[in-house]
């Protein structure tokens, strides 16, 4: 019998409250909602570093983004550049050493920016863009149309196999499954099996570059916030206070809205195409994201930061006649994927896998006890922040944000974003507070028997991938 197809898609900053079936946002995704209907859906799947290139690699190589060296966006201005380093057992190393046909389309940010080693690169490739030449930083996609790192939606660009680039001038998301439509036209012509990657950069900001129709779906929407949401002064993880007003708050998460049901109606063209030509039901497909969007829960922005909308992404996986439809509890988390896909594909991950294999559990097997929490963590990554670290001999990857998330709490230790900062505990009882606005905040570990036993988990799992925020605790 001909081996698995796999289909994974993922986009940039997706929450996982953005779903219509989930009963949270206000969104209409109706084709991935009958898709989920036909899916496992995992409805506490986490990103384990909520930032774009840490959980790229981590996805990408089964390993924690500390042990990946992509503790933060591959960026310039950083002393040391970070990027994916070749990886033998990543996700496409090891599908092509299985004959698969390799494909990577849309949002990388896994290479070093190009302007780290030149001030005008042929490319043309500016800000923390880059083009991937052919080779081994290709990580086994052999079929290659794809960017580093840009966000302009509505007139994107692409490199294949020179520095030209190609502008098709249309919304990135409808181009990106346009290349996709191509690439599974050839493939279905051919015996090789496919796996086939797609990265949307939407609904990353800015919001407001959706096509109209889609915007259009939202034009007599009214609808309250999230409770825990505060406008008027707001920020990202550590930067500045900016003024966001109602009206303004309104128009982001409509916009937001927006990009996912146009996601939603281009993931219904592919799916319409497995169905058509016959190859649904040999086709693994996967829903995911890299990271959520906090849309002004808490009075912040966007990601990096603990709190459910950062990192609860989807996580929805369909192969008919093998995974039964279901909805699952179980804590997946980035460097999980990895091995539980490929486990379900019949190859073997490499011993450096460090994730949990969930694929007897996506079977409906008998597997034993499943991972009864999942570990999260952030680094200081802002180039003056990294380099303020340095200037007074520190380590800033013994600083920032690390967490134990279970089913009922998520305990958070967070050392700060500059040197001298207090350290600073947080304790949520999930169960009790599902918005995360009242945490108990203990001065030591030891004013709570719940944050003394998390807190040995989280160092027993610091010490075990060397990270040197463990050293601390």
């Amino acid at each position: 019998m001909k081996k698995p197809n796999l289909i994974y898609i993922f986009a940039d900053q997706w929450r996982r409250h953005a779903l219509g079936f989930m009963n949270e946002d206000p969104v209409l995704t109706p084709r991935m909602d009958a898709f989920a209907s036909e899916s496992l859906v995992f409805d506490q799947a986490l990103s384990a570093c909520p930032l774009c290139s840490p959980h790229r690699a981590s996805m990408m190589t089964g390993k924690y983004p500390f042990s990946t060296g992509v503790w933060t966006n591959c960026k310039t201005g950083l002393p040391s550049p970070v990027y994916l380093k070749p990886d033998d057992d990543s996700f496409g190393n090891s599908l092509k050493r299985e004959g698969y046909s390799t494909a990577y389309l849309g949002k990388w940010h896994l290479d070093n920016p190009e302007l780290n080693n030149s001030d005008h690169p042929l490319s043309g490739a500016s800000g923390w863009d880059a083009y991937t030449p052919p080779g081994e930083k290709r990580q086994g996609f052999d079929f290659w149309h794809s960017y580093g790192a840009m966000d302009n939606h509505a007139d994107p660009h692409y490199w294949e196999d020179s520095h030209r680039k190609i502008r098709p001038g249309k919304w990135s998301v409808e181009h990106e499954t346009d290349t996709a439509l191509r690439f599974l036209e050839e493939q279905n012509q051919a015996w090789n099996p496919f796996a086939l990657f797609i990265s949307y950069n939407p609904p990353h900001t800015p919001f407001d570059q959706v096509p109209s129709c889609y915007r259009d779906l939202y034009r007599n929407t009214s609808f309250k916030p999230r409770d825990n949401v505060r406008t008027g002064r707001v920020k990202d993880h550590t930067g500045p206070w900016e003024n966001l007003s109602d009206a303004e708050h309104r128009e982001d998460c409509l916009n937001y809205f927006a990009a996912v049901s146009g996601i939603d109606h281009n993931v219904g063209r592919l799916l319409d195409y497995l169905e058509e030509a016959g190859l649904k039901d040999n086709t693994i497909v996967v829903l995911s994201a890299d990271h959520g969007e906090m849309l002004g829960s808490h009075s912040l922005l966007h990601k990096h930061v603990w709190f459910e909308e950062s990192v609860g992404i989807p996580f929805i996986i369909r192969w008919p006649g093998k995974i039964q439809p279901d909805r699952t509890g179980a804590l997946l988390n980035s460097p999980d994927h990895l091995p539980s896909i490929l486990a379900l594909m019949g190859i073997r991950p490499g011993d450096s896998v460090q994730g949990f294999d969930y694929s007897d559990h996506m079977l409906g097997r008998e597997c034993g006890a499943l991972p009864e929490q999942a570990f999260l963590a952030a680094y200081p990554g802002r180039a003056d922040a990294v380099r303020a670290f340095e200037q007074k001999g520190l380590n800033n990857l013994s600083y920032g944000w690390r967490a134990l998330r279970t089913h009922s709490h998520c305990y958070v230790v967070h050392r700060g974003y500059a040197p001298g900062e207090k350290t600073v505990r947080y304790l949520y009882n999930l169960m009790e507070d599902p918005l995360q606005t009242a945490p108990l905040m203990p001065e030591s570990p030891g004013d709570s028997s719940v944050a003394a036993a998390l807190e040995a988990r989280l160092k027993d799992w610091l010490d075990s991938i060397n990270d040197p925020f463990g050293d601390e605790l």
